[in-house]
């Protein structure tokens, strides 16, 4: 017979155990693959609570995006989003009513005294009325205080009124540089001018103030035509007193309308450069008209 030997314990195959990580205020989290191609920070371990609050706001941030939302969503409460759409109605009314006198006095102006800086200005004063409008428009609908579509759609027609009305002042200045045009001086340009630059700078920091809390590039962009606007004016009184006591400086007021034309343009053209690709992106998402 044979001798049946018990199986060696040695010799038998261990059980490998899997590294697993404790539970509880130790354990880490996953890697969020999806999280980190979007930029997302990804957690390390730590506090659970912690962790459990970052993905959700990751969550919310996702959400607000893919619904074609603003980032104000995410930062106003509905009564406090009401309240600023309000304000930017009425700063828009009144920069209507104000620009509409200025522009018609820088018209004047223009065409009494041959300063191109003036005509430039009066047009700049028009593309602001335009611009207002525009942000009328994007606030008019209540529900729509937070539409990115909305948004980005009122950009593309300031673009194009920005590019536009570049053209017009650029052909403006270019004309008085070539035939020498010499502008005249006077009290009456002097006050258009001093007015205006205060005004426009006035109306310029509201609207900043409102855009960066409602997230709105439009509003931005009638504040920086604001911002042209009371540069323009200001632009006015310089050349016109550097004239006045330089008169081989002739020139002076011809360049400022150059140059304001060319930085409208820059700005429409990069205008729309941004918000095209963005309307195309969010006009699935569009759901308040």
């Amino acid at each position: 017979m044979t001798d049946s030997k018990p199986p060696d314990s040695s010799s038998a195959p261990q059980p490998t155990t899997a590294d697993e990580p404790p539970a509880g205020n130790g354990q880490c989290e996953q890697k969020d693959p999806r999280g980190e191609q979007e930029g997302h920070p990804r957690p390390s371990c730590g506090n659970p609570e912690e962790l459990l609050k970052m993905e959700q706001e990751m969550r919310i941030t996702d959400s607000i995006e893919d619904a074609g939302l603003l980032e104000s969503s995410m930062r106003l409460k509905p009564h406090e989003a009401q309240s600023y759409r309000k304000k930017a109605l009425w700063v828009s009314w009144v920069s209507i009513g104000v620009t509409i006198i200025l522009a018609i006095a820088a018209f004047t102006v223009s065409i009494m005294r041959h300063s191109a800086s003036a005509f430039g200005f009066a047009f700049d004063a028009v593309l602001d009325v335009l611009s207002s409008v525009i942000v009328l428009w994007r606030y008019s609908n209540a529900a729509a205080v937070h539409s990115a579509h909305r948004e980005y759609i009122a950009c593309i027609i300031l673009g194009v009124i920005f590019i536009l009305s570049s053209m017009c002042i650029l052909g403006k200045a270019i004309h008085d540089l070539a035939t020498k045009l010499l502008p005249e001086v006077d009290d009456f340009l002097f006050s258009v001018s001093i007015v205006s630059g205060v005004v426009c700078s006035i109306l310029c920091v509201i609207k900043f103030m409102l855009g960066k809390v409602l997230t709105s590039r439009a509003l931005i962009t009638d504040g920086f035509n604001s911002l042209v606007g009371g540069v323009m004016g200001f632009s006015i009184l310089v050349s016109a007193e550097v004239f006045k006591h330089e008169p081989n400086v002739w020139y002076l007021d011809g360049t400022i309308g150059v140059l304001i034309g060319l930085i409208i343009l820059a700005y429409g053209v990069k205008l729309l450069a941004d918000m095209i690709p963005r309307v195309r992106q969010t006009r699935n998402y569009e759901r308040f008209e």
